[in-house]
């Protein structure tokens, strides 16, 4: 996510906070390489003019210059201004007093809506909501079997009507449904064409007048930069929508997008897609996508992910066999299943403060996951439980079963052998303070601040 952004925003700061002596002009070299740094990653040219102005001027003022560490408040000073451009604070969905609340999802063909309708389901069923999902794309070819499909992946039922081809009809009949069944949240996904026009724009305008949603979501395609600031533009005027979520952001090596469409439409960005799974989705916080793309990381969604997916009873024994030195390879594949369950590697590593500057150039991806899991997996249970019996002949197998070479299988059992000395010089007290900051994290918050 933001690599590229990432990576050249670096750079900059660097020299800025290098700098002893902070001057007018030495502010206009770094504010200029920095303007060319935004116009690289596609952000609209009105946002990059009044981002560059308000930075300058903040960076020109007196307590800045006669600082002591004037480069590190110029940092902050574009930290503040980057999270003040995306929108200041976290802004929730609306809910009606009325049963069901309806959430429209409107958007270009290939944005993502289907998907995002599946995922914002179940995040709000996780949330103690009741949604069902309205299936309104008559249109597209599948669109409704795939919508099928990922409700029930979800566990989430789908309403549809056969022969019904009537968007508008649908949508009334799905709110009938809703409340019938006792569904306090409705999700409409509509149709969506590959460019916008008067048809599609007329047709959820119907279904806004029809149905009376308390929220309007617009889904779009970060990657597509300058051209999804654009569609967010016609697509806000047309029905004044009460938010922004952007999806595939972990393809997003730029980050035009995220940093233009709130300035330019007024809007906040609530929600985004991180991955194709469908727990692959994080409520915004401007504040912490500043950080992450400063390369400072984001610690605080990164232990509040953990603390959702970790199972408490399986921490609790880990933390009793670490006491006992007993940790071996059934609660490596454990620890690794855990992990799993909180999204893709890539997008654990981006949370991570420093992560990305230190394995810059190193190939991140899941298939290291797959391997580690299918290494373990093909080892007894006896061998799981006694590491050190695996000698050359057993190594082998191993190696052979797993689809590895043998160098892979040595290098996850010296791994693993350095793990298990690393756990051993825990003692009680470390290892409690430990599992004690995993539940903490306002400390953690408090701990990132910038000061």
């Amino acid at each position: 996510m933001f690599e590229d952004l990432t990576n050249k925003l670096e750079g900059v700061l660097k020299k800025i906070r290098g700098q002893g002596k902070i001057t007018e002009k030495n502010i206009d070299d770094s504010l200029r390489e920095m303007r060319r740094v935004f116009f690289d990653a596609d952000v609209n040219y009105k946002v990059v003019s009044s981002f560059i102005k308000d930075v300058k001027e903040k960076s020109l003022g007196e307590h800045v210059l006669t600082s002591i560490t004037p480069g590190q408040l110029i940092v902050k000073i574009i930290h503040d201004e980057l999270i003040k451009l995306m929108g200041s604070e976290n802004s929730q969905i609306n809910f009606s007093n009325e049963i069901p609340s309806i959430i429209l999802l409107v958007g270009l063909q290939g944005c993502g809506k289907t998907t995002f309708a599946a995922k914002l389901a179940q995040h709000l069923k996780k949330k103690g909501k009741n949604p069902v999902l309205g299936a309104c794309d008559i249109y597209r070819p599948a669109a409704i079997k795939q919508l099928i499909t990922l409700g029930s992946q979800v566990d989430i039922p789908v309403f549809t009507v056969d022969g019904d081809k009537n968007a508008v009809s649908i949508s009334k009949k799905a709110i009938d449904y809703a409340r019938k069944n006792a569904k306090d949240t409705l999700i409409i996904d509509t149709a969506g064409r590959l460019a916008i026009d008067d048809e599609m724009m007329n047709e959820v305008s119907n279904i806004k007048k029809a149905v009376n949603p308390s929220e309007i979501l617009f889904i779009v395609d970060a990657m597509t930069g300058q051209d999804a600031v654009n569609t967010a533009k016609v697509f806000h005027d047309k029905l004044d929508y009460e938010g922004v979520v952007l999806t595939k952001l972990d393809g997003d090596t730029r980050g035009g997008a995220a940093l233009s469409i709130r300035a330019v439409v007024n809007k906040p960005i609530k929600f985004v897609s991180v991955g194709e799974k469908l727990d692959a989705i994080e409520p915004f916080y401007p504040d912490r996508m500043a950080s992450r793309i400063l390369g400072k990381g984001d610690i605080v969604s990164f232990v509040e992910k953990a603390q959702s997916e970790f199972d408490i009873q399986e921490t609790a024994k880990l933390e009793e066999k670490l006491r006992k030195n007993k940790f071996d390879f059934n609660d490596f594949l454990s620890q690794i299943k855990q992990i799993k369950k909180m999204g893709s590697l890539s997008n654990l590593v981006s949370m991570l403060p420093g992560a990305g500057a230190a394995l810059k150039g190193k190939e991140l991806d899941d298939k290291v996951i797959t391997r580690l899991e299918a290494i373990i997996l093909s080892m007894t249970k006896h061998e799981r439980e006694n590491p050190a019996v695996l000698n050359g002949r057993r190594r082998r197998r191993i190696a052979d079963g797993s689809g590895n070479s043998i160098q892979e299988v040595n290098k996850v059992i010296k791994q693993f052998s350095e793990m298990q000395k690393m756990m051993r010089g825990f003692n009680k007290n470390k290892l409690g303070n430990m599992m004690k900051k995993m539940n903490l994290p306002g400390n953690l918050m408090n701990q990132m601040k910038m000061n």
